[in-house]
C-alpha cells in the first residue's frame, strides 16, 4: 500500500502584507512594517495593504449580495478563492470540506448592530442582525462562493483558532473522509471596543506606527500591536504516487499536529514554563516521527508580550537542545492578527520551505538555517490552549 500524504496544495493569504502568498513572500524578502496609526491617532495598527483591500472592493462589485456579510467573511472568502485557484480544484471532482475560524468574529457587525440596537427608541435592529453575525458565516459562505459539497465547520478557540482548524482538517483527511479541506482562520478586528479590551489587558505597544511598535521577545515590555487578515490552506490527501508528479517546490505536506491546554494563573496567563506549548510541539513532532534535534526552524506564536514570549522562549528550551531551531516570526511585521495569526504563520513557513529570502526583520535567531527542510508553527491563546503544526519539504 502507498503511503499517504497530507499536503498544502495551495495558500491564500491577505494582510498588511498583500493579497496572495506571492505579494506575502516578497514582503518577507523586503521587511517592511505595515503599521499605520488607528482612528484614534494614538495607537499602532496593521490594516490591510492597499492591494488586498481592492479585492475585497472588487469581490464586492462581483457580488453585490456580499454587502451584507461582516469583513471577516470577505477576507475567509477571498483567501479560499486563491489557495483553491492555487490547487487547480474543480469543486465538483471531490467534495471539499471547509473548517475556518475567527477569534473575534463578525466584530465590525456585532457593534454596528448593538449601537442600532441602543440608538433605537423601540430597541429594534435589522433583519440581517443574526443572520450575518454567527460564526457559521465564516464557513457557509466560503462554502456558498465555491459551491462546495463536503462538511461545513466554524470555530473558534481564541488565537490557536487557525491552527486548530488545521489539525483537525487533518484529521479528517486522515481518517478518509474526506480528499480535500480548506482550513484557516480570518479576523477583522480593528474597531475602537477591541483595541480598548487589549489595551485594558496592559499589552498593548506604546511606540508609534513609523517606530516598530510590534518587538516580539524584546523582553523588556509588552509591545502588541493587532492586525487585520486571513489566511486559507488547501489541504489533500495523496498518494506517493500522486505527489510525486508535483513539482519539487509544491511538496510541502502537513507531517505533524499538536494541541496543548494548562491550567493557567488567570484568564489571559500563562505559566512562566509553557506547559501547553511544551505539549502542543512534542505532539507535532511525535506524529511527524522527528526528533527534537532535527526540526530546523520554528515560527513562533510571540505577540510581544512579557509574559507569553517569555513562556514560549521556555518551553523551546526545554523542548530542544541547545542551540536549536532557527526562530522566526512574521509579528514584528504585521502585529497580531488573533484567530487568523497561526495560519499568516504558516504563510511564512510555507516561504522558509519554498528557499524564499528572508528579511533579517523576521529572523529572531543569529544562525538561520539556510534551507531549512521542516519549520514548527506555533499558536496559543487566551484559557490555555495551544497548537503546533509541523511542515515539511519532501
Amino acid at each position: 500500500m502507498q503511503q499517504e500524504w497530507i499536503v498544502v496544495r495551495g495558500v491564500g493569504a491577505l494582510s498588511g502584507l498583500g493579497c496572495t502568498q506571492a505579494e506575502t513572500a516578497e514582503a518577507y524578502a523586503a521587511g517592511n512594517t505595515c503599521f499605520t496609526a488607528f482612528e484614534d491617532g494614538e495607537l499602532a495598527v496593521s490594516p490591510l495593504s492597499a492591494s488586498a483591500q481592492h479585492v475585497l472592493t472588487a469581490l464586492l462589485q462581483e457580488k453585490p449580495k456580499y454587502g451584507s456579510l461582516d469583513r471577516s467573511v470577505l477576507l475567509a472568502v477571498a483567501a479560499a478563492r486563491e489557495a483553491v485557484s492555487q490547487a487547480g480544484w474543480d469543486s465538483d471532482e471531490f467534495p471539499l470540506g471547509i473548517n475556518l475560524g475567527s477569534s473575534r468574529g463578525a466584530t465590525s457587525l456585532y457593534e454596528k448592530y448593538h449601537a442600532d440596537f441602543l440608538g433605537s427608541p423601540q430597541g429594534s435592529v435589522s433583519a440581517m442582525a443574526s443572520p450575518s453575525t454567527t460564526l457559521g458565516n465564516l464557513a457557509s459562505w466560503v462554502a456558498q462562493d465555491l459551491a462546495a459539497q463536503g462538511p461545513m465547520i466554524s470555530h473558534s478557540v481564541t488565537c490557536s483558532t487557525a491552527l486548530q482548524a488545521v489539525a483537525n482538517g487533518v484529521a479528517w483527511l486522515k481518517a478518509g473522509m474526506a480528499k480535500r479541506f480548506l482550513v484557516g482562520g480570518t479576523e477583522a478586528p480593528l474597531t475602537g471596543f477591541t483595541l480598548a479590551q487589549m489595551r485594558a489587558i496592559g499589552i498593548y505597544s506604546p511606540f508609534a506606527a513609523d517606530n516598530h511598535p510590534c518587538r516580539p521577545i524584546n523582553g523588556k515590555q509588552n509591545t502588541f500591536v493587532l492586525g487585520e487578515g486571513a489566511a486559507v490552506l488547501a489541504l489533500e490527501r495523496m498518494k506517493e504516487s500522486e505527489l510525486a508528479q508535483l513539482p519539487p517546490q509544491d511538496r510541502i505536506v502537513i507531517a505533524g499536529v499538536g494541541m496543548g491546554l494548562e491550567q493557567t494563573p488567570s484568564k489571559t496567563g500563562v505559566s512562566k514554563e509553557g506547559l501547553h506549548f511544551q505539549k502542543s510541539m512534542q505532539e507535532a513532532l511525535h506524529m511527524a516521527q522527528l526528533s527534537p534535534e532535527a526540526l530546523q526552524a520554528l515560527v513562533l506564536h510571540a505577540p510581544g508580550t512579557k509574559a507569553g514570549d517569555a513562556a514560549e522562549l521556555a518551553a523551546i528550551a526545554a523542548t530542544f537542545p541547545n542551540p536549536g531551531p532557527s526562530l522566526y516570526t512574521n509579528k514584528s511585521l504585521i502585529g497580531h492578527t488573533l484567530g487568523a495569526s497561526g495560519a499568516l504563520s504558516l504563510s511564512l513557513a510555507i516561504a522558509l520551505l519554498q528557499k524564499r529570502p528572508i528579511s533579517n526583520r523576521l529572523r529572531l535567531s543569529t544562525a538561520p538555517v539556510p534551507s531549512p527542510t521542516s519549520v514548527l508553527v506555533n499558536a496559543a491563546g487566551f484559557g490555555g490552549n495551544s497548537a503546533s503544526v509541523l511542515l515539511q519539504a519532501l
